[in-house]
């Protein structure tokens, strides 16, 4: 059975040309006033005295003939040629008749300021469903509602009704696509310590255009870099899975925060902008596959986003720490390691450059303790600085300052710069104090973006090199399989039946025979059982076999096997209706050794089918040592979903001991995602739990099985 999926359709055919929603060539201001504190005065006075608009502005206002000497109209109606874009800054019960006025006209996008809709409950969404109504009827496309508008830095043009726009204007190669106001402005108000940003879309609630089409839209826009995104939660899954492979194929890195992770964070994005905050666990595993970079909180997204906009990561960095403290340069040393990163080893040249400019008691390997020679000796600072930053093996160089001291740290600020403007090596500046001082600010105006702490600094780095080697390894053809729609009504399969299934796909199975009676169990036992047989309650309805007494081991004897079958189907009926039991499945149990390995699949709501690996039984709750991948699988990230989880190292043979049969292994969560992939539109889920890796050769073993689906006609394979 085939199903379609999101690679079938085009992603390009879901995403609009936003170019006239960034850069309008015309725009209509419908609630436009001559009031300064007004929402309609503000945007007036953003868009006339703050930006470079030089289009044709409409107003539209009925009480007003003219604004600031501009000729203004009652009505959208009124305007005799259709804007690219209209701004509404008008009250909620006029939103509706006013979108559609624009639709008819012909306009583009609109812009919706006005809050008291999705958020506030179900009425809300219901004017919202409106809002789609007009965007599938006349083709026009709205941003927001309860947004606070877009800042195009780089035109510069603010859509906006914010008074901080006039100050927030500094350019650069970082776009930022949010679904909070707040959290966005803070991101912007870094360009205080120097990070510039091109473009901020905010879309509010997000009636029709999403956090998606921006970042699409972003992955195409030559002046944007770096994307960011703030997420309260994902509303259509294939979509934002295409915009963030369509940013990663243009070689633009995505970080991203996405809120709601705990049981308060969720309910609080629930209420902020009635987003539905997915699984924590889901959200971070598709972030990891797509090459996105989950961060935790906004410094952190400053600073992985300020670093990635200087220099595109290959993953194989080697850090310098240059410092003129020396317990500093220690402090930062000690966490590069704990972080996993390397210093990496001078140059002899190098060294002997060092060792020619400074006294004799300073550090001239890696980590550089320059000593306080560098604050009263600019030509040893810079040149110093030079030697680090310009040596061979050397990738980033790490400065961190831990006080202010006036003059001499401009000196080593401007030696910074200087250096910086002659070789690529990111220098990254990091100001410890709490005093801020002209040092600070020469580094900021020299385009070095001071970081604040050496752990936000050493972590941001590690970042920046994780997404070099997600780069290095990306499959550009990979496509996500996506959320298939699935019918109504579940059957739930029982262990037996989802263990021929399997078989039919290839995954090896015990060889067991389903009991009816005692008598069959004693028969069943003496065929199967090749010295000691286990045996289990059969039923749909039970999925934990051994919770409720469904399941006795070492059975080695035929009235032993009687004795069981007894035992467990009484305790079959205890826990659900008699005609809900197949039998009692008797198989062989199977010889050690062998590590039990847990392999599910399920139907994300959001995303699609996640598969989950790790160490199986009881010891996946226990221990939560897994990883998970969507599908389809390939060869290549079964194996990584292998090697990410600590087991693997029980896998490959622990202290001497024998390895286990990885290959067949991996292969294996591949025929399990061929096998869902194959009946998407109707598997909710699928899990093999325990599965028995046995020694290098010898294969894997499913031991047990349950499976669910949508419908009730039977799967096939």
């Amino acid at each position: 059975m085939s199903t379609a999926n999101a690679a079938d359709a085009k992603p390009s055919l879901w995403f609009s040309d936003l170019s006239r929603l960034v850069l309008p060539h015309s725009i209509v201001l419908v609630g436009a006033s001559e009031k300064p504190d007004s929402i309609g005065g503000r945007t007036l006075e953003n868009l006339t005295k703050y930006s470079d608009f030089r289009g044709d502005l409409y107003l539209v206002n009925p009480g007003r003939a003219e604004i600031h000497g501009r000729p203004c109209v009652a009505s959208v109606k009124d305007l005799e040629a259709a804007p690219d874009l209209a701004i509404l800054a008008v009250r909620a019960d006029a939103v509706l008749d006013t979108l559609r006025d624009c639709g008819e006209l012909g306009v583009k996008f609109a812009i919706v300021f006005t809050s008291g809709f999705g958020e506030t409950g179900e009425a809300g969404r219901a004017v919202e469903a409106q809002m789609r109504e007009i965007v599938a009827r006349t083709g026009m496309r709205i941003y927001g509602p309860n947004c606070p508008g877009l800042n195009n830095m780089n035109a510069p043009l603010g859509l906006t009704f914010s008074p901080a726009w006039r100050i927030d204007r500094r350019p650069g190669p970082i776009g930022v696509a949010t679904q909070g106001g707040g959290l966005g402005r803070s991101f912007i108000q870094a360009m205080d310590r120097g990070v510039g940003i091109g473009l901020w879309c905010s879309g509010g609630n997000e009636a029709d255009l999403e956090v998606s089409d921006y970042i699409h839209y972003m992955a195409d826009a030559p002046d944007i870099e770096v994307i960011v995104t703030t997420l309260e939660g994902v509303r259509n899954g294939p979509r934002f899975m295409a915009a963030a492979l369509h940013a990663a194929q243009r070689g633009k890195p995505i970080v991203a925060i996405k809120v709601g992770k705990s049981e308060y964070g969720a309910k609080a994005a629930q209420s902020h902008t009635a987003a539905i905050a997915g699984s924590a666990e889901i959200n971070s595993a598709v972030f990891r596959q797509l090459g996105i970079i989950e961060v935790d909180d906004i410094d952190e997204l400053i600073d992985v986003a300020s670093l990635l906009a200087r220099r595109k990561p290959t993953g194989r960095e080697q850090l310098a720490v240059y410092s003129f403290s020396g317990g500093t340069a220690a402090l930062a040393s000690d966490m590069v390691g704990t972080a996993g990163l390397k210093l990496a080893e001078f140059q002899p040249a190098t060294i002997d450059a060092l060792a020619n400019a400074l006294p004799g008691f300073a550090a001239i390997n890696n980590p550089v303790d320059v000593t306080a020679e560098v604050l009263v000796n600019a030509e040893v600072s810079y040149a110093t600085l030079k030697a680090t930053a310009s040596d061979p093996n050397t990738d980033l160089v790490l400065v961190p300052i831990p006080v202010e001291y006036g003059q001499t740290t401009v000196l080593l600020a401007d030696s910074m710069v200087r250096v910086q403007n002659e070789v690529d090596t990111p220098i990254v500046p990091v100001w410890m104090s709490d005093r801020t001082g002209e040092g600070q600010r020469r580094m900021i105006d020299g385009g070095l973006m001071p970081m604040r702490a050496v752990g936000n600094a050493v972590l941001a780095v590690k970042r920046f090199i994780e997404y070099g080697r997600w780069r290095a390894g990306f499959d550009g053809a990979w496509r996500p399989l996506g959320n298939v729609a699935a019918s109504d009504g579940t059957t739930n399969l029982s262990e037996a039946r989802t263990k021929a299934l399997l078989e039919l796909a290839g995954i090896p199975a015990p060889r067991g025979v389903v009991a009816r009676s005692a008598d069959e169990a004693a028969r069943a036992f003496s065929d199967v059982a090749n010295g000691r047989a286990v045996m289990k309650i059969v039923s749909a309805s039970i999925t934990h076999k051994t919770d409720i007494g469904g399941v006795c081991l070492g059975i080695a004897s035929e009235p032993e096997a009687k004795a069981a079958f007894a035992q467990i189907h009484a305790n079959g009926t205890r826990a659900c209706d008699a005609a809900q039991i197949e039998g009692v499945l008797v198989e062989p149990m199977l010889p050690g050794p062998f590590v039990e390995a847990v392999v599910g699949i399920h139907r994300d709501p959001v995303f699609g089918h996640v598969c989950t690996f790790g160490l199986g039984g009881v010891s996946i709750e226990l221990f939560k040592d897994v990883s998970r991948r969507l599908l389809p699988l390939t060869p290549e990230s079964a194996r990584q979903m292998i090697t990410e989880t600590r087991c693997y190292e029980l896998l490959k043979g622990h202290r001497g001991q024998a390895a286990y049969d990885i290959d067949a292994l991996a292969d294996t969560l591949v025929r399990l995602s061929d096998f869902v992939v194959s009946h998407a539109d109707r598997i909710d889920e699928l899990e093999i739990n325990p599965l028995a890796v046995r020694p290098q050769g010898q294969g894997v073993t499913a031991l047990d099985a349950v499976l669910s689906y949508q419908g009730t006609e039977p799967l096939t394979w």
